[in-house]
């Protein structure tokens, strides 16, 4: 299972579209039929997670020619299957700090919240647990 933190323009859509988005630790094995999580990015105006949904299509980008080192970027679109019902935010995991206290809040901070940047990434069976107790 995975999950997004990007740029949401339309929070309450029916399905949400995301280009060419960077990928950590597994998520560019991403595909059709996966579940995921969506982070509306505080960085761009969001509240956090807003929605779970089902990855309609996924497409690995092109890597660009003339460039050594590349981060993986897919292009997928999700249909929701349901909207959170309490905020999880920045601000609710600035708590879980300890990078090394195997808690699903912690995981979740560090691979979305660390740094700044909007990514895809797999999570584990324990993160997906906690974040179905938002639904």
């Amino acid at each position: 299972m995975f999950a997004i933190k990007a740029e949401v323009s339309d929070p309450g859509a029916e399905a949400f579209a995301f280009s060419e988005q960077k990928t950590i630790y597994g998520g560019k094995h991403i595909a059709r039929g996966d579940v995921i999580f969506v982070f509306a990015s505080e960085n761009e105006g969001g509240s956090g997670l807003i929605a779970s949904g089902i990855v309609t299509s996924a497409e690995a980008s092109p890597k660009k020619p003339g460039i050594a080192r590349q981060t993986p970027r897919v292009s997928i679109t999700t249909r929701r299957t349901a909207l959170a019902r309490r905020r999880l935010g920045r601000s609710e995991f600035r708590l879980f700090s300890d990078w090394n206290d195997g808690r699903p809040e912690t995981e979740l901070n560090f691979k979305f919240y660390r740094q700044a940047t909007n990514k895809i990434a797999r999570i584990s069976d324990e993160a997906v647990a906690f974040l179905r107790g938002f639904f």
